[in-house]
């Protein structure tokens, strides 16, 4: 009867130092149709853009569909001049840089300086109204402009047929910007994740190579 007491009180002291595990059932199973439906929705719409709509009268509705394809109807009500002498001073510095910098990104792309202008003052302007991030950069980049020369100067050489090679220039860079509309509208930003770390380290690692050497016939003329 002892021996009995002290194994069952053995066996109790053992099982309260044991861990405690907790026991974890099995997901309900389901269908190939529904684990593709749920990861095309986790993919494209992992934030649920929708879900602001829900519930909501239809004029509610049309407001926030005015809203969200143009947020300065939102954040432009609580907008003050105090933000807007802050602004003020940001613009009229970063002017003073994107001046002689898209200047020499229209010499970088063979074409004239006012291209470089317009593409630096014009694209701020429409995000300022379609825009959501107040830190991202708007305007053209050295890569570009090195890519979009490299392109167009194997169809036309751009000192012998300049008409041509604006409008050609033009017609690349239209086509680029309905490309990056339909992505964003279809919101299809996850493609980058299928880009290797290689290939993008690559791609930026070679401007300084390109820069110099394509400017050296111009510095040694």
């Amino acid at each position: 009867m002892d021996i009995n007491k002290d194994e069952s009180s053995s066996s109790q002291s053992h099982s309260e130092s044991l861990p405690y595990v907790h026991k974890v059932g099995l997901p309900p199973k389901q269908n190939l149709f529904k684990e593709i439906t749920a990861a095309v929705k986790e993919t494209l719409f992992a934030d649920d853009p929708l879900r602001q709509f829900k519930d909501q009268t239809g004029s509610r509705k049309f407001i926030l569909g005015i809203q969200t394809l143009f947020p300065i109807f939102e954040w432009g009500r609580d907008y003050s001049f105090k933000k807007f002498k802050g602004d003020l001073v940001a613009g009229l510095t970063i002017a003073s840089l994107c001046i002689p910098q898209d200047i020499g990104y229209a010499q970088l792309a063979n074409l004239k300086p006012q291209y470089g202008l317009y593409s630096s003052f014009v694209p701020p302007l429409v995000y300022a109204f379609m825009g959501s991030s107040r830190d991202i950069a708007i305007g053209p980049v050295a890569v570009v402009s090195l890519l979009l020369a490299t392109l167009l100067q194997d169809e036309i050489d751009p000192s012998k047929d300049p008409v041509n090679y604006l409008r050609l220039a033009f017609t690349a860079t239209f086509f680029a910007g309905i490309t990056q509309v339909t992505l964003g509208f279809f919101r299809l930003g996850f493609l980058i994740d299928f880009l290797s770390h290689a290939a993008i380290v690559g791609f930026w690692l070679e401007l300084p190579l390109l820069l110099p050497f394509n400017n050296l016939k111009d510095c040694l003329a």
